[in-house]
């Protein structure tokens, strides 16, 4: 068995707590140089399942750790079988969940908002996410395509619930090259309202660390509020949250949606989330009107960094894949 696959919470904490990234240039490949590599380790193959006392501390250690930070989890591993793609190029991103005590890929997922499964890929300097909508074959194999838009370190990260008994939501996460002249991109500073495709997005609330807070976005257009939005997803919104640094995502519950017979289809969109930690993060609002899907993102802070400056100023638009 190749055990490449076990990434520790040890080595996860590292990263968080000191925000490390790993420069993505000739040691990783020649064809890549500037953005960052991930500080998440990566290998494909199934490790053993742990056993015992190991097993019980390992899982209470995953438990303290945000979602996206580890590659396998409660017996359940994330296989990327596209390592890398090049910059500006459309190609398909191919991967599959891995049961790791029989080594075979997952074919049965719980639905949550219609879909068995979410992806995300976002690039290590946040300048760029993609909300991806994968296929899976009969043998469990996902496949997805893809076109990012700058060279460099990115990672990709599956939202999903195995369909066995007592299993709950997962969040793995695992590292994807980008080939290409890479240019790092600073994180969009902070402000209190975005623009997106002739929409005006606004952001209201207090990203706390250690405690989950409400943030309300409100959505205009040509100064009007947009009443009509649209569901997406099952929803009025989605909000993709992570911590910048080692990218860490966080867990948030939309407050309501279509059909609860008190959730409105706008201006505003709701949702709880709580901060792992102080530091600086980036959220991403996906929503729909018109028929079509835009995306308004958002840089705030939580705890000591965000002093005289509170969460609810937001960052500059991000691109979206449709």
């Amino acid at each position: 068995m190749n055990t490449g696959f076990k990434i520790t919470a040890f080595a996860a904490a590292l990263a968080a707590t000191f925000g490390t990234a790993y420069a993505v240039g000739s040691a990783l490949d020649p064809a890549i140089a500037g953005k960052g590599q991930s500080p998440h380790g990566e290998a494909h193959g199934v490790k053993e399942p742990p056993k015992g006392e190991g097993a019980q501390e390992e899982k209470r250690e995953a438990a303290e750790l945000p979602g996206g930070l580890r590659i396998s989890e409660d017996g359940f591993a994330l296989d990327l079988r596209t390592p890398r793609v090049e910059a500006g190029k459309e190609a398909e991103l191919r991967f599959a969940v891995v049961d790791e005590a029989t080594s075979r890929n997952v074919t049965a997922f719980r639905r949550e908002h219609g879909k068995e499964l979410r992806l995300i890929v976002a690039s290590n300097d946040l300048t760029t996410c993609r909300h991806l909508y994968p296929v899976r074959a009969a043998d469990g194999t996902w496949s997805a395509p893809v076109e990012l838009p700058e060279a460099g370190g990115y990672r990709v990260f599956a939202d999903f619930t195995p369909d066995v008994k007592k299993a709950e939501s997962l969040t793995l996460g695992a590292d994807l090259s980008v080939a290409g002249d890479a240019r790092p991109e600073p994180l969009p500073r902070a402000e209190k309202a975005v623009t997106v495709d002739g929409y005006e997005v606004t952001l209201d609330g207090v990203l706390r660390p250690g405690a989950g807070g409400e943030l309300k976005l409100n959505v205009e257009k040509g100064g009007k509020p947009v009443t009509d939005l649209q569901p997406h997803l099952g929803a009025f919104g989605h909000l993709v949250a992570l911590r910048s640094g080692d990218l860490a995502h966080l867990h948030v519950h939309p407050n309501g949606g279509p059909g609860d017979g008190r959730t409105k289809p706008g201006p505003e969109i709701s949702f709880t989330v709580t901060a792992p930690s102080k530091g600086t993060y980036r959220l991403f609002l996906d929503f729909r009107h018109e028929g079509k899907v835009r995306t308004a993102a958002f840089t705030v802070h939580a705890g000591e960094a965000a002093a005289g400056n509170p969460a609810s100023e937001g960052g500059e638009s991000a691109p979206h894949e449709h």
